[in-house]
Order: structure tokens, then C-alpha cells, then sequence
């Protein structure tokens, strides 16, 4: 594949990311002040880069738009766009005099850039060729256009990455870095692009727009940081709702009242139709299971864990399994005790069930299974249950 393709594309997928993160992250961005500069500063980035791509400029051109206007306002935006990461980042940094020296600093390279346009001599460049070129040829132009991202993105990527070398804060930390990461990309692009604007490296071009596609997944990526986080959150929520759906079952229906809601019919439709969020849900559960454990400790037999290791252990289970498998069987039996009607008696702590931890009921629940049965159960005349 040809590099220009492979920059064609690569562009375009990073601008429908980069779209869809400003739409996805809007109203929680917009809602928080501490997000509310990112967004913009990525906005204003995202519409810079959308009008840098050939195949979107080709688009404008086409319904009537001058392609020289697609240009000028591309290098409008995109110093703004500079100009906003540097307010960001300052903003971070709380510093009012240095904020105010920003926008008089962005507000002139603007004003210079309309001015250089506007006194620029000659016929415009073919739309072929200016298509990704600026919008004029003074080297003046050049050097304000392309200093004013270096700049932005040098201080994005020095006080982005130092930030998050002292936040605690995970997503925040990400989305610094990723920022970062991003800035890098974007001075190797403005470097390049000033050495390609003077005829220095020839047809560095298509590469450079490969980097600055790929500068626009890192952007996008720094606002979905949360969104990427809520979702492990949620899969990790979920898998313990599958892993831990037989244990529960069969324990609250032994002991219903520990329940909040009856078992569903099958774990696939308590996965994908849950009655509360997933991280709700799987805490839910893991409560209820350490609930009903406890419930059923007058219903252990004195020497149950010692035999159900005997077991377990001839069964040829895993040694690091072994406890858990033990513990499966001891509660496989008091549930059946339960369900048979024999009498509680003095309560028999299960070894190793501390406080309801998740890795417990877990290893419990993966040996569920498997050990359910493995003790055999008292009935209810059996002389060592009575009262």
C-alpha cells in the first residue's frame, strides 16, 4: 500500500475517533471544569486535524468551498488550538500572569497570521497542492504557524507528564500521559512539516500525516481514558457475577432470606439483564453468598473440612485448589443439611472465610462444581443432629 493511502486512511479513522470521544465525553466534560479544558483544547485540535485531511478538503472544495479558506481557517484553528493547550496546561498550574502573557501571545499570532493572508501576493496555489499546505507562502506565516504548535506542544508534553508523576488520581494520570504522548507525536509532525515547507526533505509529507493520525488516536484516547476505565470496571463486575451465579444460586435458595431478589433462571440472563448496574450487582452477590456461609455454620459437621480435603486431595485437585475445593465440599453439605430439614447445632467456622473476600467465594465457586456433593449428608433422625 502506498504511503499517501496509508495516510488517507490512518487520517480519517483518527478523525472519526476523535469525533466520536468529543461526542461520547461531552456532557460529562463540559460538566466538570477540571475535563472542561481538555475537551475544548481537543476540540479545537480535531477540527484542525479534520481539515487537514485530503479526501475532507476535496469534500469542501467540491460543495463550494474555496480551498483556500479551508486552509487559512485550519491554520486559524490550529494555533488556537495550540494556544488552548497552552491555557490548559497552565490552568493546571494556577498561574494568572503567565495565563494572561498566553492569550496576548495567541491573540497576536492570529491577528499576524490574518494579516500575513491578507497581504499575501501572487494567485493561490493550485487546491491540489495547497491542499495541505498553509494558506501562504510568506515564510513569516511559515514560522508563526508552525513555532506557535511547537510551543503548545513542547510545554504540553513537559508539564502534562510532570503532573502525572504527582497525581494519585489513575485516569487523570493516563490522560496526562497519553496527552503527552500525543504532544511528542505532534512536534515530530511540525518539525518535519517546517523542513517539508522549505524543500528540505522531499515527499516527507505522507509521513508526517501517518504521525499526525496517529497523534489523533492518542488525543482521542486521553478523553476516554474514564470511559475505557468504567468499562473494565463493569467486564471485571460482570465476570464475577458469571464465576459466582452457581454458588449463589443454590445458597440463597437454601436460605432465601439472605437475598434481596430470587435467582433468575439462567446466569446469562443475570449477566445481560442485571437489576442494577454490574458493580452493584457482583457486590450484591458477594454479600449475599458470604451471608448465606454464614447462615449455614450450624449446619457444618465438626470434622467436615478434614474430610473434604481427604478428598479433594484424592480427587488429584491442584494443590493451590485444595483449600477451596474443601471449603466447597463442607458448604455443598450444609446446604443439603438445610434442605433436608436437620436440626442446626453449634456453629462450626469455615476456615479461611474472612470477612467475604471476593477471591474466596470465587475459588469456592470455581470448585462448586465439582464438590457439591463429594461429603455425604445426615438426615434429619440422625442421632448427632438431634438437639
Amino acid at each position: 500500500m502506498p504511503v499517501s493511502e496509508l495516510a488517507a486512511r490512518v487520517g480519517l479513522a483518527s478523525v472519526f475517533a476523535l469525533w466520536f470521544a468529543l461526542v461520547w465525553r461531552a456532557r460529562p466534560a463540559l460538566r466538570e471544569p477540571r475535563l472542561r479544558g481538555l475537551w475544548v483544547t481537543v476540540l479545537a485540535a480535531t477540527t484542525a486535524i479534520t481539515l487537514f485531511q485530503p479526501r475532507i478538503v476535496t469534500g469542501l472544495t467540491s460543495a463550494g468551498v474555496h480551498v483556500h479558506t479551508v486552509t487559512l481557517a485550519r491554520n486559524l484553528i490550529g494555533v488556537l488550538s495550540a494556544g488552548l493547550v497552552l491555557l490548559f496546561v497552565i490552568d493546571a498550574r494556577r498561574d494568572p500572569r503567565l495565563r494572561r502573557s498566553v492569550a496576548v501571545g495567541l491573540t497576536a499570532s492570529l491577528v499576524s497570521l490574518l494579516v500575513l493572508d491578507l497581504l499575501r501576493a501572487g494567485p493561490s496555489p493550485e487546491p491540489a497542492v495547497a491542499a495541505q499546505q498553509p494558506a501562504s507562502a510568506a515564510a513569516a506565516y511559515w514560522l508563526i504557524l508552525v513555532v506557535a504548535h511547537i510551543l503548545g506542544d513542547a510545554v504540553a508534553l513537559v508539564v502534562c507528564w510532570r503532573y502525572s508523576m504527582r497525581t494519585t488520581e489513575r485516569d487523570l494520570v493516563w490522560s496526562l500521559r497519553l496527552f503527552a504522548a500525543g504532544s511528542v507525536l505532534a512536534l515530530v509532525f511540525w518539525g518535519g512539516y517546517l523542513f517539508d515547507l522549505y524543500g528540505l526533505t522531499p515527499d516527507l509529507l505522507p509521513y508526517l500525516s501517518v504521525i499526525m493520525g496517529v497523534h489523533g488516536f492518542l488525543r482521542a484516547a486521553s478523553l476516554l481514558v474514564p470511559t475505557a476505565t468504567a468499562l473494565a470496571r463493569a467486564a471485571t463486575a460482570l465476570r464475577t457475577t458469571w464465576r459466582l451465579w452457581p454458588l449463589w444460586r443454590d445458597l440463597v435458595t437454601a436460605v432465601p432470606h439472605v437475598a434481596l431478589a430470587d435467582p433468575r433462571r439462567t446466569r446469562l440472563q443475570e449477566v445481560l439483564w442485571p437489576r442494577c448496574p454490574p458493580a452493584l450487582q457482583a457486590h450484591r452477590q458477594t454479600i449475599e453468598t458470604y451471608d448465606a456461609l454464614l447462615t449455614l455454620q450450624p449446619y457444618v459437621q465438626p470434622d467436615a473440612y478434614e474430610k473434604a480435603h481427604r478428598h479433594a486431595r484424592q480427587a488429584g485437585i491442584r494443590e493451590d485448589r485444595l483449600a477451596s475445593a474443601a471449603l466447597a465440599g463442607v458448604v455443598g453439605q450444609a446446604r443439603r443439611a438445610v434442605l433436608g430439614g436437620v436440626p442446626p447445632s453449634d456453629p462450626h467456622p469455615l476456615p479461611g472465610v474472612v470477612h467475604g473476600s471476593p477471591e474466596t467465594l470465587l475459588g469456592i465457586a470455581r470448585m462448586w462444581g465439582a464438590m457439591t456433593d463429594a461429603l455425604p449428608c445426615r438426615d434429619r433422625t440422625s442421632p448427632a443432629q438431634q438437639p
